[in-house]
């Protein structure tokens, strides 16, 4: 039989003590070298360690950093988006914070920086900027996506298929909506008239009102036409989270997500029903 090196060997052990008995992940493991230029483990963090990602299904990790009011960085390096929800942006590099930002960074930094916690992931693992994608959970089973909602710090943001919570994350944000906690109370996030953004240049998550005046399809997208200068559109493969389009013609309704700008039309990307919503 080959032999297993003493290192090989100890590493071997460890990870199985933790793949079999995955109660003992809430306590790290650790790697690091002697002067001698062997590995070690440890639960014990010491000068120089690094992190060992155990993957069990079951861990906790301690969150090094707070970017925003829905984006954190592990010990380990990983960065987290969390899902279904969009927290207003912070000033970072060139760009101005918004009403909101800074008041939902510092309610997580005071849940989660520092802390341990654990994560639940939905059908897509990475966005296109390679950061991971989960629900978050404390502890004491804080899910902490929802909170934000709840708290108002955060608007539900459903990008299909990861459909994990919503109908949780849309109860919440009812509730905030209606009593009128955190952006949902400041002028900058009230709802805007279709009519009234000819010429502007919105930024950020936008809420506009309109009726629909008629549902036309390209070979990507289906439209909900507010305009000559406005639309809403929706990728034909999202069409199934969607009622029948047609019920929306000559209704007035309220869309919710971020405008983009070719030549002198407007469009918005909608994702899921949850960014339409039925106008008062």
């Amino acid at each position: 039989m080959k032999k297993i090196g003493v290192v090989r060997f100890r590493r071997i052990i460890s990870l199985l003590v933790l793949a079999l008995f995955p109660f003992v992940v809430d306590a790290e493991i650790y790697q690091w070298k002697d002067k001698f230029g062997k590995t070690h483990f440890s639960d014990v963090k010491k000068a120089q360690a690094k992190l060992v990602q155990i993957n069990s299904g079951h861990g906790y990790f301690y969150v090094k950093r707070v970017f925003d009011g829905d984006t954190v960085m592990l010990e380990n390096g990983t960065k987290i988006r969390l899902l279904g929800i969009n927290a207003p942006e912070v000033e970072h590099r060139n760009k101005s914070g918004q009403p909101g930002g800074e008041e939902a960074k510092r309610w997580l930094e005071g849940v989660v920086l520092g802390k341990k916690i654990r994560l639940q992931k939905d059908i897509e693992k990475k966005d296109k900027y390679g950061r991971t994608l989960a629900h978050i959970f404390t502890q004491d089973r804080r899910h902490i996506n929802l909170e934000l909602v709840e708290a108002g710090l955060a608007t539900v943001n459903i990008h299909p298929p990861n459909l994990k919570f919503t109908d949780e994350l849309l109860r919440a944000q009812k509730l905030a909506e209606s009593k009128k906690l955190g952006v949902w109370e400041y002028p900058g996030y009230q709802p805007k008239t279709v009519a009234s953004i000819e010429g502007s240049r919105l930024k950020g998550w936008q809420r506009l009102v309109g009726n629909v005046l008629r549902i036309r399809e390209s070979r990507k997208y289906a439209y909900l036409v507010f305009s000559k200068q406005f639309d809403a559109r929706i990728a034909l493969d999202n069409l199934r989270y969607f009622p029948d389009l047609k019920k929306y013609i000559g209704k007035k309704i309220e869309v919710r997500g971020w405008i983009s700008r070719r030549k002198k039309h407007l469009s918005m990307l909608i994702r899921h029903p949850a960014a339409i919503k039925m106008a008062e």
